[in-house]
């Protein structure tokens, strides 16, 4: 999982800036609207034209899922599955590459069905290389994370959340839902995207970064009025268990669902658990109020 380039995060947080600023001159004037809504989801409802995949599970205020980007051997996967309770969801990366790679991996098939078995939903990885991967090239993935391991869903990674790519996104996420019933669709912008990104993916990874990074970001209003179990974040170089919960009580105030930290750094983070594993899926369970 990459995020923006320094440069690119400077320019979409100026577009973010000046359309949020647009939208609450907006809001003024569409406050009973507001109050409707918030009635709505308050009973329970969902955003209209907004679907929740399986790996959106009824987060409540306060009650966050861990997901894991397990680009790792299978050994590794059976400690996860293992944990108590097992991951919401698992991001499944078996040629650590751009997509489900050439041919089926008998291991992988294994310990998928381990992880469905306990209750994890499972996503299979594919680039979109910021908007510039032929969608043909995804789709092949898509056909083949469902044909080959089963998966629930997709993680679309490198997204490029401007508006002029949204079209391209719509397409894909549409292709997913229709190659895989009843799936959910991960976007991957590193950042908090344009808006309109949240009527594509079911969940949106709005942060993938370095502790330090993430102690300082701005959450853009929008992303309050929308359910905890619609973003995720995956925060690295977390180095021990107190910076960890710091992270995740970071996370929780900001409205984040999917959380995942780890103290690993490098050019793939991702290829162990973090090594406070078992007191970050505590710290969890503690601040969740309800199951």
């Amino acid at each position: 999982m990459t995020g923006y380039p320094p440069q690119d995060w400077r320019k979409v947080r100026r577009r973010l800036r000046r359309r949020e600023a647009w939208r609450r001159m907006l809001a003024l004037a569409r406050r009973p609207l507001m109050v409707a809504v918030i009635v709505v989801l308050a009973a329970g409802g969902a955003v209209a034209g907004i679907t929740a995949g399986p790996a959106s599970r009824g987060i409540s205020a306060g009650c966050q899922k861990v997901f894991v980007p397990a680009y790792f051997g299978t050994g590794t996967w059976t400690q996860a599955i293992n944990s108590k309770p097992a991951p919401s969801a698992l991001i499944l990366n078996p040629a650590t590459g751009v997509g489900a790679g050439r041919a089926p991996n008998r291991a992988y098939q294994s310990v998928v069905r381990q992880a469905r078995a306990a209750g994890s939903a499972v996503l299979g990885y594919s680039s979109t290389a910021d908007g510039l991967r032929p969608v043909a090239q995804v789709e092949a993935d898509v056909r083949n994370y469902h044909a080959w391991y089963g998966v629930t869903g997709i993680f679309l990674d490198r997204v490029n959340g401007v508006s002029s790519k949204l079209s391209y996104y719509e397409q894909l996420a549409g292709y997913i839902h229709r190659a895989i019933p009843g799936s959910s669709v991960w976007l991957n912008a590193g950042i908090y995207p344009e808006r309109q990104y949240m009527s594509v993916g079911d969940v949106l990874m709005v942060f993938e970064g370095t502790f330090t990074q993430y102690r300082d970001i701005v959450v853009p209003g929008w992303a309050r009025g929308f359910p905890a179990d619609r973003f995720a974040s995956t925060i690295y170089g977390a180095s021990s268990s107190s910076q960890a919960n710091d992270a995740i009580r970071l996370s929780r105030s900001r409205n984040v669902g999917y959380i995942y930290v780890t103290n690993l750094t490098g050019s793939n983070p991702y290829d162990a658990l973090p090594g406070y594993w078992s007191s970050e899926d505590a710290a969890l369970r503690a601040g969740c109020r309800a199951h």
